[in-house]
C-alpha cells in the first residue's frame, strides 16, 4: 500500500504495483487498489476485469459548512499516446459538497473495449478541490491479458478477443465461477477470415456442454442453421449463450463451442471449464 507524508506536498510510490501520487495541497491516507473481494498487489489485469483505485481519508479541501467539494478526472490512454477512456468529474453530481471528514474516494475501471488485451496503458486520476487550489494525483502504468481459462483451436480464423460475460452480474467472469440460473455468454468479438456475400457471412455453431462425470447436460449442433448473417454484426460480437438449471452439478462442468464457415473450411472452437455454484 501507498502511505503519504503528512505535509502538503508528497510523492509516493508502490513498489509493487508502480502506483504513483503526487499530493500538493491535498493528502491521503492510505492509496491502494482493489477488486470486489480483496486488496491487489499487481498491475496486470485480465481482459474484461475491474478494479477500483481508493483514496482512503483524503483530506484538505476547503469547506463551506462542514463540506468538502472534490472533483475527479479519470483518464486512460494506451502505450501510442491514444486516449481510450476519458471522464471529466466523476464526482459532477455532488454540487452540495460531501460532509465526511476525512474522505473516502473511489474510481472504478473495467479494463475492456475500448481497452484490448496484450496492451499496455497509463491510467491518470486528477482529483482537485473546487472550492480551493490543492490537488492529488495517481498514475499507474497496467498490462491487459487475454483470459488463459479458455482454450482456443483456430483455422483460418482470427479474432480480437473471446471471454465469458455474465448477464445477470452485468460483468465479464475472469475467475470461471458462475451460478445456476445464470446467462453465461461466450463472446467473439473481431472474428475474421470467414467468406462474406453481399455483406452476410454462413456459419454453423454448435455447443456441447457436459459435467464432471460425462453426464451431458446440453448438445446442440447447429444453433444458427442455414440463414445468413450480417457480417458487420458478426465481426463485432458473436454471442453464443447458455443457462445452467437445477441445483446440484458435478464440478467442473466443460463447456465447448464450435464455429465454422459453411462457404470455407475455416472455423474456431472455444472450450473452457465452469464451476458452478
Amino acid at each position: 500500500r501507498v502511505y503519504s507524508c503528512n505535509f502538503a506536498q508528497s510523492v509516493n510510490k508502490d513498489l509493487v504495483t508502480g502506483l504513483v501520487t503526487r499530493g500538493n495541497g491535498l493528502v491521503c491516507d492510505e492509496v491502494y487498489l482493489a477488486s470486489d473481494r480483496e486488496v491487489l498487489k499487481r498491475n496486470t489485469f485480465v481482459y474484461g476485469e475491474a478494479f477500483i483505485v481508493n483514496f482512503d481519508g483524503i483530506d484538505g479541501f476547503n469547506r463551506t459548512d462542514e463540506n468538502a467539494f472534490p472533483g475527479m478526472e479519470l483518464v486512460v490512454t494506451s502505450q501510442q499516446g491514444d486516449t481510450v477512456l476519458y471522464q471529466k468529474d466523476l464526482y459532477a453530481d455532488y454540487a452540495e459538497g460531501i460532509k465526511f471528514s476525512p474522505l473516502e474516494l473511489y474510481t472504478e475501471v473495467t479494463v475492456a473495449d475500448p481497452i484490448h488485451s496484450k496492451g499496455e496503458y497509463t491510467l491518470r486520476v486528477n482529483i482537485w478541490d473546487k472550492r480551493g487550489k490543492g490537488t492529488f494525483r495517481a498514475n499507474l502504468d497496467f498490462t491487459v491479458v487475454p483470459t488463459d481459462k479458455i482454450g482456443l483451436t483456430t483455422n483460418q480464423i482470427s479474432y480480437d478477443e473471446i471471454y465469458l460475460f455474465s448477464k445477470d452480474k452485468g460483468s465479464t467472469i475472469t475467475d470461471n465461477r458462475v451460478g445456476f440460473n445464470e446467462t453465461i455468454f461466450l463472446l467473439f468479438e473481431g472474428l475474421e477470415g470467414l467468406v462474406v456475400e453481399s455483406e452476410a457471412v454462413y456459419l454453423g455453431l454448435s455447443m456441447i456442454i457436459k459435467d464432471a462425470d460425462g453426464n451431458l447436460i446440453l448438445k446442440e449442433e447447429d444453433l444458427i442453421g442455414d440463414e445468413g448473417m450480417r457480417y458487420p454484426d458478426i465481426h463485432s460480437r458473436l454471442a453464443p449463450n447458455f443457462i445452467l438449471t437445477g441445483s446440484q452439478i458435478s464440478n467442473p462442468v466443460t463447456c465447448e463451442i464450435s464455429i465454422w464457415d459453411k462457404k470455407s473450411t475455416a472455423s474456431i472452437k472455444a472450450s473452457t471449464q465452469l464451476n458452478v455454484q
